[in-house]
């Protein structure tokens, strides 16, 4: 029977040009499952191995050694204790094997076997080209759409198949079989069929890629797309920028007569794409982005990292667009959250802040509003400012002598004194409010006062991401904390 064992692995290896090692682990498996039948449990662990040069081969059923806390069925798993009774020396996650009976290679049939192997092999051979094709790092891929299944679609290029899901598909387009298509390599997921790759056309690095063929400037790295957005199969808007003076980024991009930028519309299902010069600054990188609607007027708060963005009123739904489509990209595209107004909000905006900031000034200060105003139309904003400000920015404001200006700065100081101390004060307070809840420590209590969460009630509130961004804790304990906090809700 050895011999017939190593004929057959000879036999299929030279049928099938592959190594014999993927012939013998096949057949080792094929074994191994039929040996498996044996057992009513047909979850139990069953190895065969088949000694290269003789052909003999040998049966083992196995358990794999877990602590108490990862042990979960008996028929698969052994608990170390256990274990260590048959081999003093087994490690966790290692094996005890119990020799077993071999099957009758002549019982499950060569051709249930070549079956088996069959199938391994073509395993193998589908891992193989996969492999090749990631090595070449292509994550274009151009192929036809050989069937439609429950509204997915499977593209074949060259030897490979891959899965286009509904879901990724460009939204009102109607993809047939026998249809050329491009996609986007988005993944490749690992399933008991073996490896799957899972395509896109509706990520922005599709519409990069697409751009990248169509201008072989951006593949020489004289030009580059530096961000993109996608409102897939309607709008999109690529920021792009030269590393080349001699080349218009954007002209390049459009083609002659628009031909460039019309072939990857074309491809994107009428797609409209704008294509927007990338600025190092900000404020004109967003100005751009929201082409072609014109900015009357743009202030940055890069606390927030957000901007508010004024627009005459007759140009203010054009730089929204249509849903919020134009501003909505725009912030997707720069990373900068966009506040749009007119000029009129604006200005209703700023007089709310002056006065917002004049009664700070007011209260904390003991100052009548003549001097706050002064303070604010200085560009002073926070009392930090006041105090901590270097001495000759406030000595250098025509309206305030040297005494008054050191006045202004011993005040702001004392106010912010006074004010941590009160909130030192709350803190404590709140730290013994929320060291009551089981499972809270000093350390998360000062650090939740502090952000202030300061009330049982105040944690039930947030949710687990929450939290674990203020604490840094794991989601776990986060989850438990909160539910801990929730358990009044449920008396």
């Amino acid at each position: 029977m050895s011999r017939e064992v190593l004929l057959l692995v000879d036999a299929l290896a030279r049928e099938k040009n592959v190594d014999k090692e993927i012939v013998f682990g096949a057949l080792e498996s094929a074994l191994a499952s039929a040996t498996k039948k044996r057992f009513s449990d047909e979850e139990a662990d069953v190895r065969v191995s088949i000694d290269r040069q003789s052909g003999e081969y040998e049966s083992f059923r196995r358990w794999q050694v877990m602590d108490d806390e990862t042990f979960e069925t008996p028929e698969l798993h052994i608990k170390l204790e256990e274990a260590q009774k048959r081999d003093p020396h087994i490690q966790l996650e290692e094996f005890i094997e119990e020799p077993l009976e071999n099957i009758d290679f002549g019982r499950i049939g060569a051709q249930a076997a070549k079956q088996v192997i069959f199938q391994k092999i073509r395993d193998a051979e589908r891992e193989q080209i996969l492999a090749d094709f990631m090595e070449r790092n292509e994550h274009l891929v151009s192929g036809t759409i050989k069937r439609i299944e429950r509204g997915n679609a499977i593209v074949e290029f060259g030897k490979i198949e891959a899965l286009l899901p509904r879901d990724q598909m460009i939204p009102k387009e109607n993809l047939r079989v026998g249809d050329r298509v491009r996609a986007y390599l988005l993944r490749v997921d690992r399933t008991v069929r073996g490896p799957q790759i899972i395509l896109s056309r509706i990520t922005t690095e599709f519409l990069s890629k697409l751009f990248e063929l169509e201008v072989p400037e951006i593949e020489e790295g004289l030009l580059e797309i530096v961000s993109a957005a996608r409102d897939p199969g309607s709008r999109a808007k690529i920021a792009v920028r030269s590393h080349d003076q001699r080349l218009d980024p954007i002209g390049t991009c459009v083609g002659m007569r628009g031909s460039r930028v019309q072939a990857v519309t074309n491809e994107l299902a009428g797609e409209r794409v704008d294509i927007i010069l990338w600025s190092e600054e900000p404020a004109t990188y967003v100005i751009n982005a929201l082409a072609p609607a014109e900015v009357t007027s743009i202030v940055v708060d890069e606390e927030k990292h957000s901007m508010d963005v004024v627009v005459e009123e007759e140009n203010l739904a054009q730089a929204i667009g249509r849903g919020g489509q134009n501003v909505r990209l725009a912030s997707d595209m720069t990373g900068w959250e966009i506040n749009l107004m007119t000029v009129e909000q604006s200005a209703e905006k700023n007089e709310q802040e002056f006065s917002k900031i004049r009664d700070l000034f007011v209260a904390k200060l003991d100052v009548d509003e003549e001097v706050a105003d002064i303070l604010v139309q200085e560009g002073f904003n926070t009392l930090e400012e006041v105090a901590y400000v270097p001495l000759e920015e406030m000595q250098a404001i025509e309206s305030f002598d040297e005494a008054t200006v050191n006045e202004l700065r011993s005040r702001a100081r004392n106010a912010l004194l006074t004010a941590a101390i009160v909130n030192e004060e709350q803190v404590e307070h709140n730290i013994e409010d929320l060291l009551k809840i089981a499972g809270m420590d000093e350390e998360t209590a000062r650090t939740l006062a502090g952000k202030g969460v300061g009330t049982q009630e105040q944690l039930a509130d947030l949710d687990g991401d929450e939290l674990v961004e203020m604490t840094g804790m794991d989601a776990e304990r986060a989850n438990q904390l909160i539910m801990t906090a929730r358990a009044p809700w449920f008396v």
